[in-house]
């Protein structure tokens, strides 16, 4: 007698969670245990640890052939999450567990030796494709959390095998779990702005940044600051909307990155190492994993040392940086992550450091700093909106600095110039001046201003991408002031934060 059973879980493309069917059939035959459905190693690897948990319960598969389908079969199956739906189909298909009851639910996890249940990547998502379903959710224990988020969904959060066949037959109910309290947030985490000692234009430039969700480079020596004004950028940024929130938690959850099952909401902040390769950068790997862009979606990603990345890494952050998306190219399938993320980058002048430092500077200046910057291309510096110089303060003037504004006097008035972006852009428009089209920024320009940006365009050479963002920065720049209109002023002020990079002309697409 051949029977059949049927337990839904998911593939995961992007933090698309793609609906799979686990058909396992139980017929006559010579013993054997296939895995079929274009199944990953990990996947197909699933046999023995499902065999090993059923020896851990006490339990044999029986004499016969058993077939395992992952339907539809010509989507590649990735992951051992699909270690518990197996198992779960195996042993419905042995009615120890009801077969009509187990195609009502999905379920996702890995299986230990002894049949406990351990933590996989994609509980979210799937929490949320399975409430569209109108399906339940089987996940580990430690995960339950994180699958309650997704609402109208039944979560059966189990910490072993045994725990999930006594709920089914009756013997114990396992609680159904609670979303876990969101992590403090607010704009005084992290360290503070009033430490930065003097440095009043980098941190007025950081002041707009934060406001706008614009690009900022850093030029400078080593030791100016650089770093320690871009790790006070994120407690300037408000917190997450819901609907941000649920999105950058999804890519986490997708990369296993989602602690205790925490909703993120705070910005991200990410900073890779020079050293990181392209799929480190924008994702990729045999899995199509997110990269460093996609972590930081809706957040910061700091890249320190810029010149030092590998040029194709740098490259390949052109079109991420203008569609807020990255798309991952795979033999059986596209990737799609978001990436819309706020780039902030330092770097040095030179090699050395030191160019223009007379008395430190190398004995091939200025021709190191040239060959140096020429690492970046035109493109590239041409999506930096702002772009300071920092310079050290001398020690003695150091010392008689009185401290800054505190980074809550400034968040607030972050999130008052976000507030009245919003108000301008409506609720479906864009969340940030970053993202405003030209159409939405032009009306905006009272007639002084608009002659003083086009003159400036002529004289600068600025690219029409060059004077999109500068009528961005410039809006935000207004929106700080409290300015309906953007005023001559405002495109000023907008104009000196796009100068050159030292050593360099002024970038051009």
């Amino acid at each position: 007698m051949t029977t059949i059973a049927r337990v839904a879980t998911f593939a995961f493309f992007g933090i698309e969670a793609v609906p799979v069917e686990v058909q396992v059939q139980l017929a006559p035959g010579l013993p054997a245990f296939l895995v079929v459905g274009l199944p990953d190693k990990a996947v197909a690897e699933s046999r023995e640890r499902v065999r090993a948990a059923l020896t851990a319960l006490g339990l044999a598969l029986p004499p016969r052939r058993l077939l395992v389908n992952l339907a539809p079969a010509d989507i590649a199956k990735e992951g051992s999450h699909f270690d518990l739906p197996i198992a779960l189909a195996v042993l419905a298909a042995m009615d120890l567990l009801p077969r009509e009851e187990m195609a009502g639910y999905a379920a996702l996890g890995e299986l230990a030796l002894d049949g406990s249940i351990h933590a996989v990547a994609g509980v979210l998502p799937a929490a949320l494709a399975a409430s569209a379903r109108e399906l339940g959710l089987i996940c580990p224990a430690a995960q339950g959390g994180e699958a309650a988020w997704a609402g109208q969904v039944e979560v059966l959060a189990a910490p072993d095998l045994p725990a999930l066949l006594n709920h089914f037959r009756g013997a114990q109910v396992l609680s159904p779990p609670s979303p876990p309290p969101l992590a403090a947030g607010g704009a005084r985490a992290g360290p503070c702005l009033s430490e930065v000692k003097g440095q009043e234009s980098a941190k007025r430039a950081l002041e707009i940044a934060a406001a706008g969700g614009h690009n900022l480079l850093m030029v400078g020596p080593p030791g100016a600051g650089k770093s320690m004004l871009a790790a006070r950028l994120p407690g300037l940024l408000p917190d997450l909307t819901p609907a941000e929130a649920l999105e950058v938690s999804m890519i986490h959850s997708v990369a296993g990155m989602l602690e205790d099952g925490r909703l993120v909401t705070r910005p991200p902040y990410r900073e890779p190492h020079h050293s990181a390769s392209m799929a480190a950068l924008v994702g990729g790997g045999s899995r199509g994993r997110p990269g460093e862009i996609s972590l930081a979606h809706r957040g910061v990603l700091f890249l320190d040392e810029w010149p030092e990345f590998p040029r194709p890494a740098l490259e390949a952050l052109r079109q991420p940086m203008e569609t807020g998306r990255t798309t991952i190219s795979r033999v059986h399938a596209h990737v799609t992550y978001p990436a819309r993320f706020q780039c902030v980058a330092a770097m040095n002048p030179c090699r050395c450091g030191h160019l223009g430092d007379a008395s430190r500077e190398c004995g091939r200046a200025p021709r190191c700093g040239e060959d140096y910057q020429m690492r970046l291309s035109g493109p590239l510096l041409d999506r930096m909106d702002l772009t300071i110089e920092v310079m050290p303060l001398a020690p003695g003037e150091l010392a008689r600095a009185p401290a800054g504004e505190s980074s809550a006097a400034v968040a607030a008035r972050v999130q008052a110039a976000r507030g009245r972006q919003r108000a301008r852009h409506g609720p479906d428009g864009p969340s940030c001046n970053a993202e405003a089209e030209a159409r939405h920024l032009h009306p905006t320009l009272d007639a002084e201003a608009d002659r003083l940006l086009e003159t400036a365009v002529a004289r600068l050479g600025l690219s029409t991408r060059g004077h999109v963002r500068t009528m961005r920065v410039a809006r935000t720049i207004a929106d700080l002031a409290g300015s309906e209109r953007v005023r001559r002023v405002h495109v000023a002020e907008a104009l000196a934060f796009r100068r050159k990079v030292p050593g360099r002309g002024v970038a051009a697409a």
